[in-house]
């Protein structure tokens, strides 16, 4: 990506970004067309774009997926599910699912932007359908069972007294049954027993009122491990944004990085042997050598655990980060020759330098928090 030109002066051209996260949207078609050829053309796909899309732009992630045909969409809580609803991002009918329990008080805000609410217990369907009456409105509910996440959901053996009551109830609507694995990476084991679980209580509950309600449970883990988890639709969430749930699945797709992390090179010095860099002066330069500070720290979401331990990519080559990762800026090593210059670009993670995956390997952490943690004030570049 080229430099973009200065400012004129004319204060019509917005400064150059310091810090910038690179989505690629073509990327993540890539991944969601990966993920529809593995599942086949039976089960629907849920876009999962919580927390703002893993930190991509649920704006821009949600409209790219609808696209291609995506009409389901999974996120944290009703504030995330207002956000998407009335945003304008989507042009089409979508049916929008919030995980979170919810409090009494964000009923009305179900039922006002129809949105699927989650529900786990007796007393949050008795108060839906209370709110429900008093608005003369249906509310779309799916209820969600523990079958050992031991997160939220109602436990297997209450599952039925609530579908019952769901629905006997005059105004609420089943859209859906789901689960969520604990351990979906691995196949079999206890996520063999959580879907056998999940399985048993569905087919009881659907031949007992003799028509079927849409079954979901497999996550990015289980779509890669559990074909018979897929059901009537799947719930991909880092698999569309180009990185796998664990590194031991036993199948791997071709998925590619949908978010790069540039920042630039904003400060270079020449310095003399002995000479500490950064707080602690934990690294000290053992020649005289050339030392680039670079405009990103851990408020932008390069963690401060990765001090010393990783390099970024600058005109294609890898350079070691040295010293503590401050808030703002990190600094790395140019070694004694070097073609680097102020205002270059330095990859911080993506696709042409270490991975959010090996970031978070060495940060002892997961490619999903990594993702997330990139700040807002890294401008989103969508290409």
């Amino acid at each position: 990506m080229t430099e973009k030109e200065p400012d004129s002066g004319t204060g019509s051209t917005p400064p150059e970004n310091m810090t910038e996260a690179l989505v690629c949207i073509d990327h993540l078609l890539w991944n969601t067309r990966l993920i529809r050829k593995q599942v086949g053309e039976t089960p629907r796909i849920m876009g999962i774009v919580k927390a703002n899309a893993y930190g991509h732009n649920v704006h821009k992630v949600s409209a790219a997926l609808e696209t291609i045909g995506i009409t389901d969409f999974g996120v944290a809580n009703i504030h995330e599910a207002i956000e998407l609803k009335t945003g304008g991002a989507l042009k089409n009918p979508a049916s929008i699912l919030a995980f979170s329990s919810p409090l009494t008080s964000h009923i009305k805000c179900f039922l006002q932007h129809d949105i699927d609410m989650t529900l786990c217990d007796s007393e949050t369907l008795q108060a839906a359908e209370e709110i429900a009456a008093a608005h003369n409105k249906t509310l779309s509910v799916q209820l969600k069972v523990d079958t050992g996440m031991g997160r939220l959901g109602t436990h297997p053996s209450m599952a039925m007294e609530l579908l019952r009551r769901i629905e006997q109830a005059e105004h609420l609507q089943l859209r859906g049954i789901y689960t969520h694995f604990a351990d979906s990476s691995s196949p079999g084991g206890f996520t063999a027993q959580q879907l056998a679980e999940f399985k048993r209580l569905t087919s009881e509950y659907e031949h007992a009122v003799s028509h079927t309600f849409c079954k979901h449970a497999a996550n990015s883990g289980a779509i890669l491990t559990a074909p018979g988890s897929w059901l009537d639709m799947v719930r991909p969430g880092i698999l569309l944004y180009g990185y796998h749930p664990a590194k031991h699945t036993p199948l791997r797709l071709e998925v590619k990085p949908v978010m790069q992390v540039e920042a630039k090179v904003i400060f270079i010095k020449t310095v003399e042997e002995g000479t500490t860099i950064s707080y602690n002066r934990t690294w000290s330069a053992p020649t005289p050598r050339s030392i680039a500070t670079i405009a990103a720290g851990y408020a932008d979401g390069y963690a401060r655990v990765l001090s010393g331990k990783t390099t970024v990519m600058i005109n294609g080559k890898p350079y070691p980060q040295v010293g503590t990762v401050t808030m703002d800026q990190i600094m790395v090593d140019l070694g004694t020759e070097h073609n680097v210059k102020k205002g270059d670009r330095a990859t911080l993670f993506g696709w042409d330098g270490p991975s959010a995956e090996e970031l978070s390997e060495i940060a002892g952490t997961i490619s999903y928090e990594t993702l997330c943690s990139v700040s807002s004030r890294v401008k989103r570049i969508f290409i």
